[in-house]
């Protein structure tokens, strides 16, 4: 029997060394079917090749940021604008891929597997606001690039002026580490609940979208409440009301107060049956 794509995707979760493109082109599978299968093989193989197009004796940090730049961001035309932020596709590896344009994490995701499958010193790093991409050693010689603007090599003073304007001070050395993938896919998937929060048709998406985060070996728990509140706007009530029970037991014993309320919403789903 076939495995599901959420099956696929609990497995690939939980490796010993979880490998990012996979997870990835999983998150679009979910969203699309027209994504698995062939889509995601390709999307591999592009990857691939991009990444065999790569110049051999790259050495320092700033070597491996400037071909990646010329490589991706000049010669094949990866980069993001306003527009894409308003694309469930800007969000899903397969058609970041094949379209060249996607959000700043996505971007990021193809620059760090081109410069990984070539034996690069890449890692993500999840600045507060904007997802970026280092070179070298995050505890020594470093470079920070921005795909979504071409793969732009960041000066300090960048760095600080995207970190303070999400968060109104400067950054950390906490905040310019490594994002392992767990978090990298993480931070994918709160994104499309983002583009899909605001519209109504969307509740779907906001649905997979939980369901996926919660196979994660680490997730918020409230997303749990989350789920059962969807679900009864999607109009299953009984489903959500007793999953907003189960929450509830689950929090009561710490938090008696939120358990009372939620239970009461638990009752008032089923109410709606009427």
């Amino acid at each position: 029997m076939t495995e599901s794509v959420r099956e696929r995707f609990a497995a690939a979760a939980r490796e010993e060394r979880p490998d990012l493109a996979e997870l990835c082109l999983l998150v679009g599978a979910e969203a699309s079917p027209a994504l698995d299968g062939t889509a995601c093989d390709l999307t591999q193989v592009e990857l691939d090749r991009l990444a065999g197009l790569l110049p051999y004796g790259l050495t320092t940090p700033l070597d491996w940021a400037t071909a990646l730049r010329r490589l991706l961001g000049e010669q094949h035309g990866f980069r993001g604008g306003p527009a894409d932020y308003r694309k469930l596709g800007s969000s899903l590896l397969q058609e970041v891929v094949r379209r060249r344009r996607g959000l700043p994490i996505l971007l990021a995701v193809v620059w760090i597997e081109v410069a990984r499958r070539a034996g690069g010193p890449v890692y993500g790093v999840a600045l507060p606001g904007h997802f970026v991409v280092g070179f070298g050693d995050p505890a020594g010689e470093y470079v920070l690039v921005d795909p979504f603007d071409g793969g732009r090599v960041m000066s300090e003073a960048d760095t600080v002026r995207v970190v303070t304007e999400a968060i109104g001070e400067p950054p950390s050395q906490a905040m310019l580490g490594p994002a392992d993938p767990l978090e990298i896919v993480l931070r994918v998937l709160n994104n499309i609940r983002a583009w899909a929060a605001p519209r109504p048709e969307h509740l779907p998406a906001q649905l997979w979208t939980i369901d996926l985060t919660l196979l994660l070996p680490r997730h918020p728990a409230r997303l749990r409440f989350e789920r059962a509140q969807l679900l009864v706007k999607l109009g299953d009530f009984l489903g959500g009301a007793a999953e907003m029970e189960q929450y509830a037991e689950v929090i009561g014993s710490f938090d008696p107060e939120s358990a009372t309320t939620i239970r009461a919403a638990a009752r008032a789903a089923r109410a709606r049956l009427n």
